[in-house]
């Protein structure tokens, strides 16, 4: 019998946020990211002000860490809707998904810091 692996629910990282919707914002995912799994660390595309997962060998805006996705979504082949944590917020570290390029300590912390300067708390 195979395995399973469970997916990443809705908003299984949040620790705390703002009252209301303050520490949420509608955004896009863009076209060709591919589904993108709830917990996903994002950065944002300087030239469109869309989403895509963090990738620190990006030149585009998404090398650096500004928020977290909320939901899964589908950006396969076009542009998706979504919901992201963008500030003033707690989030559970070991809930979180990285790009797989970042699997040291140090680069975990710069993603740390990154998220921490939009008010973004990794615990």
């Amino acid at each position: 019998m195979a395995a399973k692996t469970e997916k990443k629910r809705t908003g299984e990282y949040i620790l705390s946020e703002a009252a209301g919707n303050r520490s949420r914002d509608q955004a896009k995912v863009v076209s060709g990211a591919g589904v993108v799994e709830a917990c996903t660390i994002l950065g944002k595309i300087t030239a469109s002000g869309k989403y895509a997962p963090h990738d620190p060998a990006a030149v585009d805006g998404s090398q650096t860490a500004v928020a977290v996705l909320y939901a899964t979504v589908d950006a396969t082949a076009a542009d998706a809707l979504c919901v992201i944590h963008s500030r003033d917020c707690e989030v559970k570290v070991g809930e979180l998904i990285y790009n797989a390029a970042t699997d040291t300590d140090p680069e975990k912390d710069a993603v740390h810091a990154s998220l921490a300067a939009n008010g973004i708390i990794v615990r």
